[in-house]
């Protein structure tokens, strides 16, 4: 898989009633130096449809996004395929995850991105005509967003996801919170918060 890269992708945030306040830690991402990095086993086992471990991947390079997260999100170290990353537990310790990738190009484009998540959940693929149900889109801070919600998986312990995908120059970054069904509801308002604080880097004269 080294240049077959594996995004992430996301919600409908139509509807979606207030949650906490999600607005008290921001991040700015920095250009990276080195566009080519190897996964470490643990990283590429988790970037969507990876098969295999200490796979070269190819991240986005250039000016990155910022956000703030909201106060109960837990930030996560970030990693070789990873921009941003956070945990979400509920009352059981049950957690959810959240991560921020970028890769160059589109990656496919929006249906491949679609499918590799909806595959991960034991869904079946989408036609090319049913994408636009499927998915809505956002105008945010001068970026455009696609969103995705979508659950599967066993039915005794469904999981969901709720992703956005946002071009950004000549690379695509993926927002993707996943994690068992009933915590990812309950975070549903509080990721549509979160994805209005991300923003591009100002342009330089």
């Amino acid at each position: 898989m080294s240049h077959r890269l594996l995004p992430l992708v996301v919600l409908t945030a139509l509807g979606l009633t207030s949650c906490r306040d999600p607005q008290i830690s921001t991040y700015r991402v920095p250009k990276e130096k080195s566009p080519a990095m190897t996964a470490t086993p643990a990283a590429a086992a988790s970037a969507p449809g990876a098969t295999m471990a200490n796979t070269p991947v190819t991240t986005a390079e250039g000016p990155g996004l910022s956000w703030s997260a909201p106060a109960h999100w837990t930030a996560k170290p970030a990693s070789a395929m990873r921009k941003g990353s956070y945990a979400i537990t509920d009352d059981s310790g049950e957690p959810a995850d959240l991560s921020i990738t970028a890769f160059p190009g589109d990656v496919g484009g929006d249906l491949a991105n679609v499918n590799r998540w909806r595959s991960q959940l034991q869904l079946p693929p989408l036609a090319a005509t049913e994408l636009a149900s499927a998915t809505a889109h956002l105008d945010v801070n001068g970026l455009h967003l696609t969103t995705v919600d979508f659950t599967g998986g066993p039915t005794a312990k469904p999981q969901r996801v709720l992703g956005a995908i946002i071009p950004v120059g000549n690379a695509t970054w993926f927002f993707k919170l996943t994690g068992p069904a009933a915590l990812v509801a309950r975070e549903q308002a509080a990721f549509a918060s979160f994805l209005q604080t991300i923003r591009a880097p100002r342009p330089t004269s």
